[in-house]
């Protein structure tokens, strides 16, 4: 039996103790000490978020933490701030690599905890310091019992919430070294049962990216707009328009989705007729071919509409994220081992919307997203309440954990 003993919720966000039992055969198991410092540390992390490309600190902790378990090589600076610990048997086999986030979100903390975010306007409300977490609990795993064959990369990536962070590392020469042949991620996914875990063959993640469309005309005395050339009609005709695009309805090959994000026109005053106007959308698709497909359409029905009304028009591409697509194999390679831990499992909610770079991965891999449940009524990701349950990184690393020797083996 897997058994990790019994550990007082105190420091663990409950007031109760909890007993959880992983069902199959295990390695070495984390115990009490291992579990009290894991969360004392994801809490360090939770402390000091820090936004997508300025992960400095977080790296520089999470290389400090992973010299301590003497992985086989660190390599550090991948992909920007990107960090990954190689776990090297020395024997021919399969890369197998497990993914965390290094990022925080530019969103204000609103929860009355002693590891409430110390800096103000950036948290971790995506759950990513948990998600560190449990590769570090995974690391611990396999540096006490070293995998037989093969190699595992514990990947900890940078700027996952701009969808530039995985795109990066894969770029970067580095990652020739460690070029992985499976590839697994886990996702706290709250609406889920509490260590449920989602998740599904194909399509998981939906592609999206924000289009910024800047409106230039000419300014005029709010008395004689007429000798202006104001952006209000043509931004009102590009609301109806745009939206349009993207309709939104069932979530299936054809599923695409345009939403108005953001608006601007002017300046905050009463004097002046504006020159001005800015639209933000985001544009969301079930495929990496239509989503091009729908930006095209956004782009040309902006041209056509500021040369209607006699404006000029910029676009500015950002935050663009490629679709996630879980591998079959990769799929029922974690499926058995959550199975084999007595770990519940299945497709509720899945696919989903949101989008996720982890699926860059995959475009060189076998690879495998899993959205691991914090419980039905937990606050929301992206939510200034929410902060990840530590109890969830003994099930995540025990899901690694298997799935690892099943591929790779135990010495």
């Amino acid at each position: 039996m897997f058994i990790i003993e019994t550990m007082k919720l105190d420091t663990l966000n409950s007031t109760d103790n909890i007993f959880l039992i992983l069902k199959g055969a295990a390695s070495k198991m984390l115990t009490n000490t291992d579990l009290i410092e894991l969360t004392e540390f994801r809490q360090k992390l939770h402390r000091h978020p820090e936004l997508s490309g300025e992960e400095v600190e977080t790296a520089r902790t999470i290389i400090s933490a992973l010299k301590l378990i003497s992985p086989t090589k660190i390599v550090t600076k991948i992909g920007g701030h990107g960090v990954a610990a190689i776990f090297d048997s020395g024997i021919s086999g399969p890369t197998v690599l497990f993914r965390a986030e290094l990022d925080a979100l530019p969103i204000d903390e609103r929860n009355n905890i002693d590891w409430s975010s110390l800096i103000a306007g950036k948290s971790h409300a995506c759950g990513h310091d948990g998600h560190m977490t449990i590769l570090l609990a995974l690391g611990r795993m396999i540096a006490r019992k070293p995998i037989a064959k093969g190699r595992v990369i514990l990947m900890f990536q940078p700027s996952e919430e701009t969808g530039n962070g995985a795109k990066a590392i894969v770029a970067d020469p580095k990652y020739s070294e460690i070029q992985a042949d499976w590839a697994f991620a886990i996702h706290v996914k709250p609406g889920s049962p509490f260590g449920y875990v989602a998740t599904c063959p194909g399509l998981i993640n939906c592609a999206s990216l924000g289009l910024k469309i800047k409106l230039k005309g000419k300014t005029a005395h709010a008395a004689n707009p007429e000798d202006g050339t104001p952006p209000t009609q043509a931004i009102a005709k590009l609301i109806t328009a745009l939206e349009a695009l993207g309709p939104g309805g069932e979530l299936n090959d054809n599923f695409q989705l345009t939403t108005i994000t953001h608006i601007q026109i002017g300046e905050p005053t009463f004097g002046v007729a504006p020159s001005d106007g800015i639209i933000y959308i985001t544009i969301r698709a079930a495929k990496d071919e239509l989503l091009i497909k729908i930006e095209a359409s956004a782009r040309n029905l902006a041209l056509l509409i500021a040369k209607e009304y006699g404006l000029k028009v910029e676009f500015i591409l950002s935050d663009v994220f490629s679709t996630s697509i879980n591998n079959q194999d990769a799929y029922e390679v974690a499926v058995n081992a959550m199975n084999a831990i007595g770990v519940s499992n299945g497709n509720l909610g899945l696919p989903m919307k949101a989008s996720e770079d982890f699926g860059v991965f995959g475009w060189s891999a076998k690879a495998a997203m899993l959205c691991l449940g914090p419980g039905e009524k937990y606050p929301a990701l992206h939510n200034p309440n929410y902060d990840f349950p530590d109890s969830l990184i003994p099930i995540g690393s025990a899901i690694f954990e298997r799935i690892a020797r099943d591929l790779l083996g135990t010495k």
